[in-house]
């Protein structure tokens, strides 16, 4: 399905980020992986280079200019193109009210979630190959706000609003952006979010990868500008 495309996943160390990692591998994608530490990093590196693809793994903070630039580099330097990016990275930050929340803590999601989907993509663009996928990751809270939410929501209303933007301004180049809301899965971040919550009735992250597949694959040609909610599509399926 994916055969010869080269794929950037952010946030790859943990949670959904390794799930793609592992599916877009086992698809036949070369891989340039991203999180912040290196340890995890290197271990899901070792587990996709298993399916026989090129992997690459860079440690940076994509919320800066300079880390963005890095991993843009290292996919180009290694592979010489960029067929799929999928910006997953993000934090939840402080479950509070607004009157309460800690203004560096604003500042630090809102970095996290989504000035670095701003660096990456712009970083990027000049080197997408013709019909290339840009996948963004949202939520459930980033098309209604809710209390005690606070900066995680506002982040990613923001990406949606940047989904939109990206893919009317890179149309005419064939290249489609997407936003994908995961729904609750197993992880920690849905753990940290809402505490009295049994994880086991939840799907895992390696349980919900179809719609990502699906975007990064010559399946969705055209398709641009829209939101999908992942398990909705792979019931679908």
């Amino acid at each position: 399905m994916l055969e010869g495309k080269v794929a950037i996943v952010t946030g790859a160390s943990r949670g959904l980020g390794r799930a793609l990692a592992l599916a877009f591998a086992r698809e036949g994608a070369s891989l340039v992986l991203n999180s912040r530490g290196e340890e995890g990093l290197r271990t899901v590196a070792e587990e996709a280079g298993r399916f026989g693809t090129g992997v690459e793994s860079v440690a940076a903070d994509v919320s800066t200019a300079e880390g963005a630039r890095r991993l843009v580099d290292a996919a180009i330097g290694r592979f010489g193109r960029i067929d799929v990016l999928v910006n997953n990275a993000g934090i939840l930050g402080p479950r509070v009210r607004i009157e309460d929340y800690p203004e560096e803590e604003w500042r630090r999601v809102l970095d996290v979630n989504l000035t670095g989907p701003f660096l990456l993509c712009k970083a990027a663009i000049p080197h997408l190959s013709e019909g290339a996928s840009i996948i963004n990751v949202v939520s459930g809270v980033s098309i209604e706000g809710r209390p005690e939410w606070g900066a995680y929501s506002v982040s990613k209303f923001g990406l949606e609003g940047l989904t939109q933007i990206l893919a009317g301004e890179l149309a005419d180049r064939g290249v489609r952006v997407n936003s994908v809301d995961p729904g609750g899965m197993r992880t920690e971040m849905r753990a940290a979010a809402y505490p009295e919550e049994d994880p086991m009735t939840l799907i895992t992250p390696e349980e919900n990868t179809a719609v990502f597949l699906y975007l990064a694959s010559e399946e969705s040609a055209g398709t641009t500008g829209r939101r999908f909610k992942a398990q909705q599509f792979a019931r679908r399926g």
